[in-house]
C-alpha cells in the first residue's frame, strides 16, 4: 500500500502494451464480436461498436491512471481521498468481490482448454466425466485444479512475475490468431460470407442494440477503470502509461475483433456453421499438434487476463482491508482460492445471465469512477497530499473516516444508473447505465463538495492534466 519508489517504477510503454494484449486476447473477448453479429449487426456495425467502446475505455483508463503514475499509489489508497479512510472500504470491497467473480468465469473458461489438450493426449480422458466431484466430472475437476494452480504459481512470485509474464503472453495469442486468419482466408478464398451479409438492425432498433452493446463492452472493463492505478503506479512516466495503453487497449482490441470475425466467417465455409468458441474450433481440426499449440495459447491468454485484471486488483484490495496480515502474494493466493467458491462450472453455460450481471456491475461501478475523477481533477486540482492517505488525523479523514458527501453522490449515481431497470418508461436509460453512473455520480459529488472548492478548482482541466511529476 506504500507509494512505489522511483527505483521500482520500471514499467515502460511496451509493458503496458503487452499487458493489454494479454487482457483483451482471451476466450470471452474472442466470442464478443460473434455475439454482436448474432444480434443482427453487420460486420461493419459490429466493428463500429467495438471501436466506440474502446475509445471510451481508453479515455477513462488514461484519466484514472494519472494519479497512480504520479504518486505511485494503488486504487484502495487513492479512493480514500474522496470517500475517507473508512468510507473507502465500501468501493474497495465491492471492487474486490467483482474482480474475484470475473476471475472465476475466466478461469473456468481457460480450464476448458486444459481439458481439450488432455482429451487429445490421454485415452479414456472423457470417461472420467462419469465420476462427479462437487457438481463436475472428474476430468473437469482435474483441469480446473491445474489451471487454478497455474494462477497461484504466477502470483506467488510477486508483481514482477506478472510484468515479465505479460511481456510474451499477449503476443503469443496474436500468433495463434494470425495462423487461424490465414487458414480462414484460404478456406473461404477471401474474407468469407459474414462480410457480405447485410444488417438485420435498422433505425431505432440498431441504436438501441448499439447503446446496450457499447455499455456492455465498457461494463466488462469497468472494474479495471477503477483499479488501473494498481498497474500505472509502476510506470516510469506519464508518457509511458498513456502511450502503452493507447496502443495496447484500442489497437489490439480492435485487431483481435477483426481477427475473430474473419475466423468465424471462415468456419461457415469449412464446417457449414459459425463456430464462435475457439476451443471447439481447434477440436474440429482433428490434429493433435494444432490442438495442443492452440489450446496452450488460449490457456496463456486466459491466464494473462486473469492475473493482470482479476488477481492484481483484489490482492491490493485485500491488503488494504487487512494490512497487518497480508502482502501482495498472500492476498493474491487468497483471491484465487475464493474464486472457487463461486463454482462457475454450475452456471457458466448460461451466458445470458452472466453478461446481464456484468452489465449491472458496470452500472454499479460507474458512479465510483465518476467520483474518483471528479475528486482528482476538480476538487483536489490534480494535487494529492500523499501523507494524508496514511494518517487518521489528515484532511482525508473527514467525519470519523467517512465522507458522507461521497457516499451521497454514490447513492445518487446508483439511482440514476438503475432507475431505467425499475421504471419502465425510463428503460432507455439503463441501456447507458455506466455512462449515466459516471456523469451523475461525478456531478453530484462536485455539487455536494462545492463548499470545499475554490473558484479556481472548477476551471476546465483539459490542458495539462497529463503533465509529468
Amino acid at each position: 500500500m506504500a507509494p512505489v519508489s522511483s527505483e521500482q517504477r520500471t514499467w515502460g510503454w511496451l509493458n503496458f502494451t503487452t499487458v493489454w494484449m494479454g487482457m483483451v486476447h482471451n476466450i470471452v473477448a474472442y466470442e464478443t464480436a460473434a455475439s454482436l453479429l448474432s444480434l443482427g449487426m453487420s460486420v461493419w456495425q459490429a466493428l463500429l461498436t467495438v471501436i466506440v467502446a474502446n475509445a471510451v475505455l481508453i479515455v477513462a483508463m488514461c484519466l484514472n491512471s494519472v494519479a497512480g503514475a504520479r504518486y505511485g499509489l494503488p486504487f484502495p489508497v487513492l479512493v480514500r481521498a474522496a470517500f475517507g479512510h473508512k468510507g473507502a472500504q465500501i468501493p474497495v470491497f465491492v471492487r474486490a468481490f467483482v474482480a474475484i467473480f470475473w476471475f472465476s468465469i475466466q478461469a473456468y473458461a481457460g480450464s476448458e482448454a486444459v481439458g481439450a489438450v488432455f482429451g487429445a493426449l490421454i485415452p479414456g480422458w472423457a470417461s472420467l466425466g462419469h465420476y462427479h466431484i462437487i457438481g463436475m466430472g472428474l476430468n473437469t475437476a482435474i483441469a480446473v485444479a491445474l489451471f487454478w494452480l497455474l494462477h497461484i504459481w504466477v502470483v506467488s512470485h510477486g508483481i514482477n512475475r506478472v510484468k515479465y509474464f505479460e511481456l510474451w503472453a499477449g503476443p503469443l495469442v496474436i500468433v495463434l490468431g494470425l495462423c487461424l486468419v490465414v487458414w480462414s482466408i484460404t478456406v473461404a478464398h477471401g474474407f468469407g460470407p459474414a462480410f457480405t451479409q447485410p444488417s438485420k438492425l435498422h433505425g431505432v432498433a440498431f441504436w438501441q442494440a448499439f447503446g446496450l452493446s457499447v455499455t456492455g463492452l465498457v461494463g466488462t472493463w469497468s472494474t479495471l477503470v477503477l483499479n488501473i492505478p494498481d498497474l500505472t503506479r509502476f510506470s516510469r512516466s506519464q508518457k509511458d502509461q498513456i502511450v502503452g495503453q493507447a496502443i495496447g487497449l484500442p489497437g489490439t482490441a480492435i485487431l483481435f475483433s477483426v481477427m475473430s470475425i474473419v475466423i468465424t466467417s471462415g468456419t461457415l465455409i469449412a464446417f457449414g456453421t459459425a463456430v464462435t468458441d475457439p476451443v471447439q474450433l481447434l477440436g474440429k481440426f482433428n490434429n493433435s499438434i494444432v490442438l495442443m499449440f492452440g489450446a496452450f495459447a488460449l490457456l496463456i491468454a486466459t491466464l494473462s487476463v486473469n492475473v493482470a485484471a482479476n488477481v492484481v486488483s483484489p490482492a491490493y484490495d485485500l491488503v488494504n482491508l487487512f494490512p497487518k496480515k497480508l502482502n501482495f502474494v498472500r492476498a493474491g493466493v487468497i483471491s484465487v482460492v475464493i474464486g472457487l467458491c463461486f463454482a462457475p462450472w454450475l452456471w457458466y453455460d448460461n451466458g445470458g445471465v452472466i453478461f446481464s450481471v456484468l452489465n449491472a456491475i458496470g452500472g454499479g461501478l460507474g458512479p465510483v469512477a465518476g467520483i474518483m475523477l471528479a475528486d482528482f481533477f476538480m476538487i483536489k486540482r490534480r494535487k494529492y497530499d500523499v501523507l494524508s492517505f496514511y494518517r487518521s488525523d489528515s484532511e482525508y479523514r473527514y467525519t470519523n473516516g467517512w465522507n458522507l458527501r461521497a457516499i451521497g453522490a454514490l447513492v445518487i449515481g446508483l439511482i440514476a444508473a438503475f432507475i431505467g431497470l425499475v421504471v419502465p418508461v425510463l428503460s432507455i436509460l439503463y441501456t447507458y447505465s455506466w455512462f449515466i453512473g459516471v456523469i451523475v455520480g461525478g456531478v453530484a459529488y462536485v455539487l455536494l463538495m462545492r463548499s470545499s472548492m475554490s473558484v479556481e478548482a472548477i476551471e476546465p482541466v483539459a490542458v495539462g492534466m497529463f503533465e509529468e511529476n
